[in-house]
Parts: C-alpha cells; structure tokens; sequence
C-alpha cells in the first residue's frame, strides 16, 4: 500500500530555508524498525510518522536518522501544516496541540525544558571558541544550554565532535540578545546533537522549548522571538507559559510522493 509522503521546510516562510522534515501518513501504526528505516533513508533531521485516531487527533512519532526522539518541534510543525493547521497529536512528550494564530502562523503548545547552572569550564575548546567567550552553561532536559558571550560566537562557533560527544552529545550554544538593540532577536543560537546523528540541526523547536523558559526566567517576559543561526537559518516565536512553552512558526511545503516500501 503507497504512503503520502511530504518534504516541509518549517520555520521559515520560503523554500530552501528552516529546517526539512519528511511527513509520512500511515492508515494504521508500523513497525519501529521499519519506520526507523524509512527516516534513514529520508535522511533530513526527523521524519515524522502520523496515523488517524477515531477522534480527529492522530498519533505522531519522530526518527532521526539513527534514533527515535521523544520531542521534535519543527516535525510537529510541519505535521500541522500538512494536516492544514491545527491538530492534536498523541506523543511519547503527551498530547500537544497546534493552532493556526490569527497572523496565519502555527502555534505548539510544548512541554519546557527547566535548565540547572552546570559547569561550563572546557566549552571554550569544545565549540572551538577563545578562551572566555562561554560565559555560563545550564543542564536539564537531556540539553546542555551554553552560554557566549555574543551572537558573533553563536556563529563563530565550531564545534570538536569528539569532545561534544564526550560532553553528553547534545548542545544548544545560545547568546541572549534581549539587551542588543542591534539584534532583531532575543536569542540567537545553534544547536549541535552528534549524539542523535544530527551534527547540526538547523531550526530546533524542543532547543527553543528551553530557551524561551530560562529568557523568562532572567528577564521576566514571557515573549520572546529566537533566531537559530546556522546555514539555512530559521526563527522561532516563543511564550513561556510556565511549565509549557508556546512556539509559533510557519512552514513551507517543498514536495510530496509517495513512499511505495510497504511495513514488512
């Protein structure tokens, strides 16, 4: 039985930007490994796996390349913009539900991810930076939220894979903004998951789930918009909604097939 498949750029309003995620509508559940398949063969950051509930919701899964993953943003997205906006997806992170915002852009109401101050001595070399240009690094969430001093770093930053890896493999290198007036943004930051498979993420929405909290934290806001810096580059609105965080973004269909491997 042929599967819909759809390639999504999201968070980003033009093609060729934010970060892809292949979309795969299942009339009914399939096994892991061949979903875990399918994603590798993909080979974008995450596909995304949805099935029908009775109800209307539909259930949603999300594969790396290698690994499957308990929350991905920019998949649950690109799944709502497939699904035409709004949704209810049953996940191993709990229900999240997707509105269409009156601007047209789809909102994620998403689990926060509470961060702990950490050690933050060797990210310098880690991320490849001079000395002392890692302020602060936090814990929580299964991230390591690090610190720099300036948007500069976030883009300078080229991170040791191997030492990344050695220092848990899972990294949001973040500058907070909220006081540059030369910065659009409140955040900028890059995202570096080796441990996933996923040397660089592009557009991140679970990284901006911990964002959004630790700015409302030290600010006392709780809306916030985030620029994610790497090569495609993408933005990301946020409010902190106490132990939630709302991201909002839109999406961009780049193309659809038909995926015609049936689950064995």
């Amino acid at each position: 039985m042929p599967h819909p498949i759809t390639i999504v750029d999201a968070f980003t309003d033009r093609p060729f930007a934010g970060n892809p995620a292949g979309i795969v509508l299942l009339a009914e559940p399939a096994p892991e490994a061949w979903m875990q398949a399918v994603a590798a063969e993909v080979n974008l950051a995450e596909t995304a796996f949805l099935v029908p509930r009775a109800d209307g919701d539909h259930d949603l899964r999300w594969f790396t390349p290698t690994v499957e993953v308990d929350l991905c943003g920019h998949a649950t997205l690109a799944s709502a913009h497939v699904l035409g906006g709004a949704n209810r997806f049953h996940t191993r992170s709990g229900v999240l539900v997707c509105e269409v915002a009156d601007d047209g852009a789809i909102t994620l109401d998403l689990p926060a991810a509470a961060v702990e101050p950490a050690d933050h001595a060797g990210w310098d070399d880690v991320l490849g930076l001079p000395g002392g240009r890692v302020v602060a690094a936090w814990e929580g969430g299964g991230w390591a939220l690090v610190e720099v001093a300036s948007a500069g770093d976030v883009e300078a930053a080229v991170p040791v894979r191997d030492a990344l890896l050695a220092f848990g493999g899972h990294s949001i290198v973040v500058a907070d903004t909220t006081g540059d007036d030369a910065v659009p943004f409140d955040s900028v930051c890059r995202t570096f998951v080796p441990a996933a498979g996923i040397d660089e993420d592009p557009v991140t929405g679970s990284a901006h789930c911990v964002i959004g909290r630790w700015l409302a934290a030290r600010t006392g806001r709780t809306t916030f918009v985030g620029r994610q810096a790497s090569a495609r580059g993408g933005t990301v609105g946020m409010e902190a909604r106490g132990d939630r965080v709302v991201l909002s973004g839109t999406a961009v269909t780049v193309s659809t097939g038909t995926l015609l491997a049936d689950p064995a």
